[in-house]
């Protein structure tokens, strides 16, 4: 076997790319990069009924987010059918082949138990019964399944092959068709499921699974899922938990993939996604801040707090759906008892409420910042009975809302006319 390293992600144009099928692609890039290998893209197309429109541009598109480049490719199945014709004459020149209709079968010359090595599972063995004849060429001309990527996986001499554990029980088949034809077959990988939320089964389009580009326009970052994926069934040990993609590259190892399904965990990936965005220099955290932003929203000012409540992108917009930010653009409606800081007498808040006013009037334009602001509210809330008495209605007559950046940093991005403004309306 050649000792060089030539992996494949080869997915069929049926739909979505979901995120079980980014992982294959994700493992076979990470093996052919740390090895210094090829990986190719192969579309296998042959079964024409089940092919969705624009399937294979999406594909594309979801390699080309997600940073994963291919080496050859895309390999077109549908293109190469002169191919398989050719490898499937060959079979029946050595009788292994035969027609039945219009269809050409594979002949299983001995029915024998089959004993092969897989990177993830071991040894692996199965009965005669994992056995018998099937169909290498369809009555439409097409190729099925079982013999097309073993014909090109010989001619792109693929020689590390990692697919989904489902496979596991045709590998008989697969074996029997490369001793046909005198080949020695790939090293195989087969890499346990992506679980559901609940652990108990597959994850699937009912448990939430996501199209993978719906994740880029949620706001995710590409590294971020390449990440999460990475570690569902791969732990290379350590407490370390957020990877680069070259940090990635260097401790991806075939024989630490583990057996047991990994669960999806949407909070586990909104903590990584997060961690993921505090490594982007501040021009790029700002423009993809500001872009999410109304056009009377598009204050620097407004970032850093943005910044702290939201773990992608997606959630810019969601904050400005839910009204967390209107009291950037307008004063709220006061309301009397929201005004109250618990049991709090109504004299005594209006009386905290003037303190404030006075105090922050005392602040020149200049000064009105952030630190300077905390300093004097803090002096009238220390000598409160509680804190919350002036700072809680200080909150809600600059926002109106119960939950929301703290009072200092809300009146430094207002200015001062606006808080001052705001807190006559509140008294």
């Amino acid at each position: 076997m050649d000792s060089k390293v030539v992996t494949r992600f080869a997915p069929s144009p049926t739909g979505f790319m979901h995120v079980g099928g980014v992982r294959t692609a994700l493992y076979s890039w990470l093996w052919a990069r740390k090895n210094g290998g090829q990986f190719i893209l192969r579309i296998e197309d042959t079964d024409k009924e089940r092919e969705v429109s624009g399937s294979i541009d999406h594909i594309k598109e979801s390699l080309q987010w997600l940073g994963l480049d291919w080496d050859q490719g895309p390999y077109i199945q549908s293109e190469r059918l002169e191919i398989y014709k050719k490898y499937a004459t060959k079979l029946v020149g050595s009788g292994h082949a035969y027609p039945d209709g219009q269809a050409l079968r594979f002949k299983v010359s001995e029915k024998k138990r089959t004993e092969w090595q897989d990177i993830v599972w071991g040894e692996l063995s199965a009965g005669p019964e994992a056995l018998e004849d099937f169909v290498l060429i369809k009555s439409d001309g097409y190729p099925t399944y079982n013999f097309a990527h073993i014909v090109d996986d010989i001619e792109m001499g693929i020689n590390v092959v990692m697919r989904g554990q489902e496979y596991i029980a045709s590998t008989p088949k697969y074996l029997s068709v490369y001793e046909a034809f005198g080949v020695e077959p790939p090293l195989y990988a087969c890499l346990p499921h992506i679980m559901g939320p609940d652990g108990k089964k597959k994850l699937s389009k009912r448990d939430g699974a996501k199209d993978i580009l719906e994740y880029k326009e949620e706001g995710y970052l590409p590294e971020a899922i390449l990440n999460y994926l990475a570690f569902l069934g791969f732990n290379p040990g350590g407490e370390k938990e957020v990877y680069t993609i070259e940090e990635l590259i260097k401790v991806f190892d075939l024989a630490k993939i583990q057996r047991s399904g990994a669960q999806w965990n949407d909070e586990k990936l909104d903590w990584l996604n997060k961690e993921h965005m505090k490594l982007l220099p501040l021009g790029e955290i700002e423009k993809n801040i500001l872009a999410r932003l109304p056009e009377n929203m598009q204050n620097k000012k407004l970032v850093p707090i943005i910044f702290e409540r939201i773990s992608k992108w997606g959630d810019v917009e969601e904050m400005v759906k839910r009204g967390e930010l209107d009291w950037y653009v307008s004063a709220p409606k006061m309301q009397k008892e929201k005004l109250i800081f618990k049991n709090t007498p109504t004299e005594k808040i209006s009386e905290n409420l003037k303190l404030a006013t006075e105090i922050l009037e005392k602040l020149t334009e200049d000064n009105f910042t952030q630190e300077n602001i905390k300093k004097a509210l803090t002096q009238i809330a220390d000598g409160a009975e509680s804190r919350g008495e002036v700072l809680h209605p200080v909150r809600f007559a600059l926002t109106g809302q119960d939950r929301s950046p703290d009072p200092f940093v809300i009146a430094e991005i207002l200015g001062k006319d606006e808080t001052i403004s705001r807190l006559k309306k509140a008294i």
